[in-house]
């Protein structure tokens, strides 16, 4: 990855005041040594993504009085994300250079007390601040005080580390809103005599070298794109030197370089790497000028394709240019612009798509196809917080919404095709299994969502245990297959004869199919058996929420004062076409 230099982040990052964000976030920056440039980094790659980042850095190497004082400047600033970055000499002290004066016991002794320490200053964190909390693991260096005989000694320095990152990363592995990144992967990758600055450690604690600040913010970015939705989930492929190589109209099915050797195999590795982010959720499209006959046989039939037919929920193989096919896969996916990363190996069809179609990510891959793995790898826009059973199914589900179109396009009349799916809606009550989705939902679910108010997990969690109200989700499945939890409601109990509606969304995944009608008849039937006589909901329009701006309207309520209500007195409307139960009940 070409990177810009420090100084660039540093001029720009107070130049940014002025441009429009549509997001906002608070980010706190703790660290045991001097990390100058983080903040101004961070600060330019979140105004990239429409995101105004307000930072809080704190005071050198005071993370840990910061953290214990509950009434600090960090408690007070409310941060909603804080990384936490640590030095291997600041956690060791005189061991990092003498752990040979103490037996093996004791070695082992330290790493135990040391990773519980820091487990304990996590978790009295996590209790005080609603923030998510990313913190490093420790650097495996070179330099260890055993010298060549460092494999020799039970429980070397290097092991030691090694431990301590292990038992770091397992103690805090169901800490919810706790993610340890992986800093020594990180010098590793670019190799500890570059990373690292030793003329200025000495100097001013400055450890890591200023050309690689703006590569750790990258890094961190990963964390952040998907905590505010920024994260991308669809892949869309050329296919000639793309997924494979040569041009399969031209060189023929038999002619194209697909293979276990040279030069087929840097495509088969390229579609092991896709696939395996198909298994994790991400979705595949083909945008190709070809023949379809000749590159469906290809898809079909060659023995090296590792991705096959199934595994691309849009196929646009035609002679159309490539934005207007990126728009209908838009389209067709029902996803935004902004949710695709485009790859195709000709510079001509990418500059169309950079000129046209701003919103898309598109991938300058390299000449040389042997790399194009890595520039898949290096990108960081397919991070989640949480992987939910839903992302796992997501390649699956997009399938079987192909099947539901075909059936669509069969039948003419709205109300037979949904008799014919054959609908089933489950209402679930929120818990361990539900709450990251529910999240995951209110976070990136943007058309048919009527406050669009987003949650983390923790908020999810602290409104569950709430008896004021009631949080709750839906799971829609059909003939075609399980679409998953798509829909999510949180009620407030405002008292006992009113309640409100605090969010009501629906992914993109059911619309079109009046489950919505479905899942809010039940809320206003659970109101009128618990005695409310009114339900007052609110519409708040975006740029992307026109699909619900007549929702409540057409489902019986009344504007008064800027305020949508239900009177209970009414008799409440259940679709037919579909079932309806109550996962609790």
């Amino acid at each position: 990855m070409e990177e810009k230099k420090l100084s660039y982040y540093l001029e720009k990052s107070r130049n940014i005041a002025n441009e429009k964000f549509d997001k906002k976030l608070r980010i706190a920056i703790l660290n045991s040594f001097t990390i100058n440039g983080l903040e101004e980094s961070l600060r330019v790659r979140c105004a990239d993504e429409k995101i105004q980042s307000i930072s809080y850095i704190g005071g050198y190497n005071q993370y840990m009085q910061e953290i214990l004082d509950d009434k600090s400047n960090l408690y007070s600033f409310e941060p909603e994300i804080t990384f936490l970055i640590l030095d291997v000499r600041s956690i060791f002290g005189d061991n990092y250079f003498f752990s040979y004066d103490i037996s093996a016991q004791k070695r082992k002794e330290f790493v135990k007390n040391k990773t519980n320490e820091l487990t304990d200053l996590v978790r009295s964190f996590m209790k005080k601040s609603n923030s998510k909390l990313v913190i490093t693991n420790l650097l495996v260096p070179t330099y260890t005080s055993f010298g060549i005989l460092e494999t020799k000694y039970e429980y070397g320095f290097h092991e030691m580390i090694c431990d301590f990152n292990s038992i770091l990363s397992s103690n805090l592995r169901d800490e919810s809103g706790v993610y340890v990144y992986d800093f020594d992967q990180f010098v590793k990758k670019y190799g500890e005599r570059n990373v690292f600055d030793y003329r200025k450690y000495f100097f001013g604690d400055i450890k890591i070298s200023l050309d690689h600040i703006p590569i750790l913010a990258y890094d961190l970015m990963g964390y952040i794109k998907p905590m505010t939705g920024k994260n991308r989930k669809c892949i869309v492929l050329d296919l000639d030197n793309t997924l494979w190589g040569g041009i399969v109209g031209e060189d023929g099915f038999d002619g194209i370089s697909l293979g276990p050797s040279y030069p087929g195999n840097p495509f088969v590795e390229f579609q092991r790497l896709l696939l395996a982010l198909w298994k994790r959720g991400i979705i595949l499209a083909i945008n190709s000028r070809n023949n379809p006959d000749d590159a469906l046989q290809v898809l079909r039939e060659h023995p090296y394709m590792i991705l096959k037919e199934e595994h691309f929920a849009s196929i646009m193989i035609n002679w159309n240019d490539k934005a207007t096919n990126l728009k209908e896969i838009g389209k067709e996916l029902n996803i935004g612009l902004n949710s695709i990363v485009f790859f195709d190996d000709d510079p001509v069809n990418r500059e169309l798509i950079k000129s046209t179609l701003p919103e898309v990510l598109t991938v300058d891959l390299p000449n040389d196809p042997s790399l194009y793995s890595q520039s898949l790898i290096e990108l960081n826009d397919f991070n989640v917080l949480q992987i939910t059973e839903e992302d796992f199914k997501r390649g699956q589900m997009y399938t079987q919404q192909k099947a539901r179109t075909e059936l669509k396009n069969d039948i003419s009349n709205l109300d037979d095709f949904l008799k014919h799916l054959e609908i089933k809606v489950t209402i679930k009550n929120a818990n361990d299994f539900t709450i990251p989705r529910i999240s995951q939902l209110t976070l990136k679910t943007n058309q048919f969502n009527l406050t669009t108010k987003r949650y983390q997990e923790e908020d999810i969690r602290k409104f569950a245990n709430s008896s004021n109200k009631i949080v709750g989700c839906a799971q829609v499945e059909d003939k075609f297959g399980d679409n998953g939890i798509t829909s999510v409601f949180i009620i407030n109990k405002d008292n006992s004869l009113e309640w409100s509606i605090d969010t009501f969304l629906l992914s993109c995944r059911v619309m079109g199919r009046k489950v919505e009608d479905a899942i809010l008849s039940t809320i206003l039937q659970k109101a009128k058996d618990d005695g409310v006589q009114k339900i007052n909901g609110n519409y708040i329009p975006t740029k992307k929420n026109m699909p619900c701006e007549k929702f409540l309207a057409e489902n019986g309520f009344k504007k008064e004062n800027n305020i949508w209500s239900y009177s209970l007195n009414n008799k409440i409307k259940i679709p037919q076409h579909l079932d309806v139960k109550n996962e609790d009940e």
